[in-house]
């Protein structure tokens, strides 16, 4: 099995996986994977960097306060079930 084929990721995934990468919570085989595919993929690229800079907007005006880890595991559940239920219906 070749690298490519370790590292071939469904963009709905990577996408759902990016804050992950975002705020460091990923292990370092995790963020290999999902750097592989950002470097490969324009569009989840694009989608990151939109993600990037959200998080740069967000930390500048809350201070860099962190949320409740039942409301940020709630947000990534929900981020994740949309994110799957959209693929599906397209």
């Amino acid at each position: 099995m070749s690298e490519q084929d370790d590292y071939k990721l469904d963009c709905t995934a990577v996408i759902a996986d990016v804050w992950l990468m975002l705020d460091n919570e990923c292990d370092q085989a995790t963020r290999e994977r999902l750097q592989y595919h950002l470097d490969t993929c324009g569009t989840c690229l694009e989608q990151y960097g939109i993600e990037e800079q959200i998080k740069g907007l967000l930390s500048r005006k809350c201070g860099g306060e962190r949320a409740p880890e039942g409301l940020r595991q709630r947000l990534s559940f929900e981020i994740r079930r949309t994110v799957v239920i959209r693929t599906e219906s397209e």
